[in-house]
């Protein structure tokens, strides 16, 4: 009978190490249901599809540029005001392409990018280009990053 609160302990531990989730589980983001090693990458299809709705035929909206856009970006856009860097352009209050379109995408699984030139139409003037990145795993895709061209 002196065993008897040391068996029961231990098996108290080892239900409890039997439900604790398993390492791969524990690590997982909670809002992606996949294991670690199953999460989703864009595919090439998908990032042409985001970067045509994002940018739309006029430049991205209010909307999109709070929340389709990444951190780093941000932060980007927030130390160049007199700039719009989503669009390569200068910031202007009527100052919206007149087209945008979106080349084909390129992707570097290795990398863990994505990317395609868009080029901007914005009257009279010659039309400007610059690149658009999206990072394979952002959840939910997300604009990660835009390189002007000069």
């Amino acid at each position: 009978m002196k065993n008897t609160p040391y068996s029961l302990g231990a098996l108290l531990l080892t239900l409890l190490a039997l439900s604790a989730p398993t390492p791969a589980i524990a690590a997982a983001d909670p809002a992606d249901p996949a294991p670690v090693g199953a999460r989703h990458r864009h595919t090439g299809s998908e990032i042409s599809a985001f970067l045509t709705s994002f940018y739309g035929h006029h430049g991205p909206s209010a909307r999109d540029r709070d929340q389709r856009v990444s951190q780093q970006l941000k932060e980007k856009q927030a130390h160049a005001p007199s700039s719009d860097v989503l669009l390569c352009a200068q910031k202007e209050p009527s100052n919206e392409p007149w087209e945008i379109a979106v080349g084909p995408v390129t992707v570097a699984q290795s990398a863990g990018v994505g990317w395609a030139t868009v080029t901007t139409h914005w009257g009279a003037g010659q039309p400007d280009t610059f690149t658009a990145y999206v990072r394979l795993d952002s959840r939910p895709i997300k604009l990660d990053d835009v390189i002007c061209a000069g």
